[in-house]
This record gives structure tokens, sequence and C-alpha cells, in this order.
């Protein structure tokens, strides 16, 4: 079944590839709107890559908007519930008979801000960070991380320059990386999230986040995220 629970208040989807493992894995981290149809859709793709992909539910179950003020809480302070659930996913993950041991984590928006600080947090083998916000000080909080393929919108007003602010971290850190920033792309530009947003925030959101711009750019995004993680996962149902 793909619900699945992997403690008692943490709940979660599981996408599984067709055939027989081992299989890397990769721990997705949702976006502000929760655990969502299009979240669990990116499960899916990850799964016919050939990853064990586990999406836990970091709200536990309840509504975003009772749930989102406290995620971020923990997402500024770098320490919480939010990242204890984290890391029982990876943990649960990588000790599946079925998993390699390699697992990465992906996250989009709120969620690539917890994947790009649990890359030198927690024990990830690799990371993809879908505009997710740089944390203050950088250089010193990602000291240590996990490689990184990083994608950002150049029409993103929330993020400004948060693409050279990483690229110039993980240089000086000597982290293996790949951060690109689109030239036209808005935020959440590789996923859907029409019907999430409420109607009167909508058109707030097209000017501020470019909300629907450069979704013409996610295959090739994609392509370039995928790969980078197939090399450094060693991901042998690519090859």
């Amino acid at each position: 079944m793909p619900e699945i629970r992997i403690q008692s208040d943490l709940p979660a989807y599981l996408a599984v590839p067709e055939g027989e493992g081992p299989w890397p894995a990769v721990v997705i981290l949702f976006e502000s709107f929760g655990d969502t149809a299009d979240m669990r859709a990116q499960a899916d793709r990850f799964a016919a890559r050939g990853y064990l992909a586990v999406l836990p539910d970091l709200y536990g179950g309840r509504h975003w908007l009772r749930c989102v003020r406290k995620a971020v809480r923990d997402l500024l302070a770098r320490r919480g519930p939010t990242f204890a659930h984290i890391e029982a996913a990876r943990s649960w993950a990588a000790g599946r008979d079925d998993c390699t041991g390699r697992v990465g984590v992906v996250g989009f928006c709120m969620g690539g801000g917890f994947a790009l600080v649990a890359a030198a947090k927690l024990d990830f083998q690799a990371a993809a960070v879908n505009y997710g916000v740089v944390p203050r000080h950088a250089e010193r909080v990602l000291a240590g991380a996990c490689p990184v393929v990083a994608s950002y919108g150049g029409e993103d007003r929330t993020l400004p320059g948060a693409a050279a602010k990483l690229e110039r971290a993980l240089t000086v850190l000597e982290v293996r990386h790949d951060v690109k920033e689109y030239p036209g792309a808005g935020h959440s530009f590789l996923t859907e999230s029409d019907g999430l947003v409420p109607a009167p925030l909508l058109a707030v959101g097209k000017v501020t986040f470019g909300l629907g711009k450069g979704k013409e750019q996610a295959p090739e995004a994609w392509e370039r995220i995928l790969g980078f993680l197939d090399g450094e996962l060693e991901n042998g149902s690519t090859t």
C-alpha cells in the first residue's frame, strides 16, 4: 500500500519502482501546502526513475494552514520536530531491505529550505533543492554538506539572489554542486499549484512569486536534477 506510517505521528506516501531492488531512496519534502496530489506525483516520478520515494507528511495529517507556521519556525531555527521527522524518514528508508542504503533528499519551496539544511545536518548522500531559502551564514550552516543540485526561478521575487548566494557558499566550502537560476521562471515552476492557492492570493502570488511562469523550462530542469542524483546516489537502473 502506498500510504504507510513511519512512526505513530508520521504518516507517509511510499512509491516503489517496478521490478526487483535494491534501489537508492529519496525523501521528498513537500511545499507549504503539504501532502498534495502533485507532491505524490513527484514521488511517483522518482519511483519511475528507479528510486524508493518516501513523502513524509510533516504535518501529521493536519491541514497546512494549522501547521505551516510551526514548520517555518523549525526551519529558521534549524532544529525541532520537523527535522526529527525528516531524520526518521531517512533512517526508515535506508534501513529497508530493498534500499541500497544511499538516500537523497528532495525539497520544494519550504521543503527546499529544509532539504538544504538537511544536506549538512543529516546523513543524506545528495540533495535536490528547488527554490528553497538559503540560510543566513550559509558558509557556516552548510559546512560538511552532501552534494547539492539546486534550481531557482529568475522571476521569483521572494528569493532574490538566492542562486548566486548558494553558489558562492558551496564553492567556498568545496561541496560538489550544480546551482542554476532559470531566467523567466517563477516560484514553483517545477510543480503544479493550481487550485492550492486561495483565489484572493493568487494574483499577488503571480506578481510576487512569479507563479505560473517558466513551466516550459521544467523538462530540462528535471533531466538536470535527475541526472545529478543518479550519479551521486549510484542509481544503476538508469545506466
